[in-house]
C-alpha cells in the first residue's frame, strides 16, 4: 500500500523559505560587516575599536534584518487572509462568476468545455476547496504557515550574525587592524566564494559564475570602504 499523504511537498516549501532566509541574512552579513571592518582598519590602530564597532553593526544589523524579515512575513500572511476573506464573500454573493473563473483557468490549460463545467459544478459543491482552487489557481497564493513572520526573523537575523562574525573572527587573533584586515580579507573572500557557489547551487543557476559574482560585490565594498576611510583619515 502507498501512503497517499505524502509530506514531501510542504517539506519542500518549508526548506525552500529557510534557503531563502539564510540567504538574505548570510549575503548581508558576510558583506556588511566586512566592508565597515575595512573601512575602520584604514582609519584606526586599534583591535578593539574594529572589534567593538563591529559587533556592534552586527547586533544592529541582525535586529534590522530579522524585523524587515518579520514584517515581510506577517505582510504575506496579512495578505493571504484578506484574499482568503474576499474569495468566500464572491463565492457567497458572486458564484456564476467565480464558476466561470474556474473555466477560464481550466481553459488556460487546454480542458475542454464539457470538463470545465463538470469541475466548475463539482468545486461549487465544497465551498472551502472550491476557495482552496481559487486561491491556488487564480490567485497564484499558498497559504503561508502562520508562525512564518517569526521563523523567518529568527532566521534571517542568525543567519546575518553567523556572516558577521566571519570577517571579525580575525581581528581577535591579530595585533593591529592592518594585520587583521588582510587575515578578514583571505577568510572573508573564501567564503564569499564558497556562499556564492552553493547558493547558486541550490538555486539552480550556475555556482562558478554565483561565486565569482558574490565574492566580487564583497571585494569591491570592502575595497571601496577601506580606501575611502584611509583618504579621509589623511585628509583630516
Amino acid at each position: 500500500m502507498h501512503d497517499h499523504h505524502d509530506p514531501h511537498t510542504e517539506e519542500h516549501f518549508e526548506s525552500s523559505e529557510l534557503v531563502r532566509d539564510i540567504v538574505i541574512g548570510m549575503a548581508d552579513g558576510l558583506t556588511v560587516p566586512f566592508a565597515l571592518a575595512a573601512g575602520i582598519s584604514g582609519a584606526v590602530d586599534s583591535n578593539t575599536i574594529v572589534i567593538t564597532a563591529g559587533i556592534a553593526e552586527i547586533i544592529a544589523g541582525s535586529i534590522a534584518m530579522g524585523l524587515g524579515g518579520y514584517l515581510a512575513g506577517k505582510t504575506e500572511v496579512d495578505h493571504y487572509d484578506a484574499e482568503l476573506k474576499r474569495e468566500y464573500w464572491e463565492v457567497d454573493h458572486l458564484p456564476e462568476k467565480e464558476k466561470q473563473e474556474i473555466r477560464d483557468v481550466l481553459a488556460d490549460y487546454g480542458i475542454s468545455l464539457a470538463a470545465q463545467n463538470q469541475v466548475a459544478e463539482e468545486l461549487a459543491k465544497d465551498k472551502d476547496k472550491w476557495v482552496d482552487f481559487m486561491m491556488k489557481f487564480e490567485l497564484g497564493l499558498e497559504k503561508p504557515h502562520p508562525d512564518r513572520a517569526k521563523k523567518s526573523a529568527f532566521n534571517i537575523a542568525a543567519s546575518y550574525v553567523v556572516g558577521g562574525f566571519i570577517p571579525l573572527s580575525a581581528y581577535f587573533f591579530t595585533e593591529h587592524p592592518h594585520e587583521g584586515i588582510i587575515y578578514s580579507s583571505i577568510i572573508t573572500l573564501i567564503a564569499l566564494a564558497a556562499f556564492g557557489y552553493f547558493k547558486s547551487k541550490v538555486t539552480g543557476q550556475s555556482p562558478i559564475k554565483g561565486a565569482i559574482r558574490t565574492t566580487l560585490v564583497g571585494a569591491l565594498a570592502a575595497s571601496a570602504a577601506y580606501f575611502i576611510a584611509t583618504w579621509i583619515d589623511k585628509v583630516m
